[in-house]
């Protein structure tokens, strides 16, 4: 099992409402991730799933059971901090085992169990060491490996990777992503990272000031987003939005305001072509890419993906075109028009 659900549950610190009243279906083995700019509520909204924090109005639904007044330990969850909290004084072997040795369980169980998450996690040469003779990313594999031996109902994972450098992080996501496969667990991730939420999820849960803005795949928020808070969240660089009445000849639907365009859906053409005239601002050289920063007038400023490296200058004028098909609209209050 690992079904939860969240039924508009709601979260109050005093006066100040942090959860606005989310409502959330959780299926088993699904990786959900929450993402959302900071204060937006996604760790408090973990840590209320966890039994960490308190449930101020609404139920959470674990495996079909109300577990709203349950505390931690009686959920069957298991959680990963961003801190690794391991023993520092016990060798790897002993803290992955400890919440076995913990509850009780023969010394044979506890030490089957240890070896299988070694055996997944790629610790069996490292089970005799102390925490502080391991890298980063070894430490939070012994932290995940401590949640597994528990075989707990669903994993939280509240920004594990913040922690780490840049090749670690890309190196824990693939190891995370790989466990995900193995284990088939429910997962409930937090994380500020989009990269991450892109590349990990079977759905993200974008919030914004303890709501839900939009639910849906990575491809679903990136082609279809619901508003323009998800529109300009998920995606890097972000989508370029500009005024409907910038770009005349896009043929804007009536009640639109704005309109919206990935970089990497812009064609840059010679000037006094295309929908929009505007002059090279700035020229970012990624390798792989490089994001040209135009100065578009009323539209504002334009970034725009051209694979590999470019000719243009810095002052140089150009037209852009727009494909119909890959523009978006959004009207008075920032909704998708579709």
């Amino acid at each position: 099992m690992g079904s939860i659900a969240l039924k508009s549950v709601e979260k109050w610190f005093g006066d100040v409402q942090v959860i606005k009243g989310v409502d959330l279906d959780i299926s088993e083995g699904e990786f959900i991730i929450f993402v959302g700019p900071s204060g937006c509520g996604k760790s408090t909204l973990l840590r209320m799933i966890a039994g960490l924090e308190e449930t101020s109005r609404g139920q959470i639904i674990i495996d079909d059971r109300d577990a709203t007044a349950e505390p931690p330990a009686k959920r069957g969850l298991a959680m990963v901090f961003q801190s690794y909290a391991l023993y520092p004084h016990m060798s790897v072997r002993d803290n992955v085992g400890f919440p076995l040795k913990s509850a009780g369980l023969p010394k044979a169980e506890v030490e089957a169990k240890v070896n299988e998450a070694a055996r997944v996690l790629k610790l069996d040469d490292y089970m005799d060491r102390r925490p502080k003779d391991l890298s980063g990313g070894q430490r939070q594999r012994v932290a995940i490996g401590r949640s597994i031996v528990r075989d707990p109902t669903a994993f939280l994972f509240d920004e594990p990777l913040s922690n780490l450098d840049a090749a670690l992080r890309v190196e824990m996501r693939y190891e995370i992503a790989k466990l995900h496969q193995t284990l088939k667990s429910t997962m409930i991730y937090v994380t500020h990272d989009q990269v991450e939420a892109m590349t990990l999820a079977d759905r993200i849960v974008v919030l914004e000031f303890g709501k839900i803005a939009q639910v849906g795949s990575p491809r679903e928020l990136y082609e279809k987003p619901a508003n323009l808070f998800v529109a300009q969240f998920i995606g890097s660089p972000r989508m370029n939005v500009m005024p409907a009445k910038a770009v005349p000849s896009v043929g804007s639907p009536d009640q639109a305001v704005s309109v919206g365009i990935r970089p990497e859906h812009i064609a840059l053409v010679k000037a006094g072509d295309g929908h929009l005239q505007g002059t090279v601002d700035v020229l970012e050289y990624l390798g792989a890419d490089t994001f040209v920063i135009i100065a578009g007038g009323a539209a504002g400023q334009v970034t725009v993906r051209v694979t590999g490296d470019t000719e243009l200058s810095t002052g140089t004028a150009v037209g852009l075109s727009f494909a119909r098909e890959n523009l978006h609209f959004f009207d008075g209050d920032g909704y998708a028009i579709r």
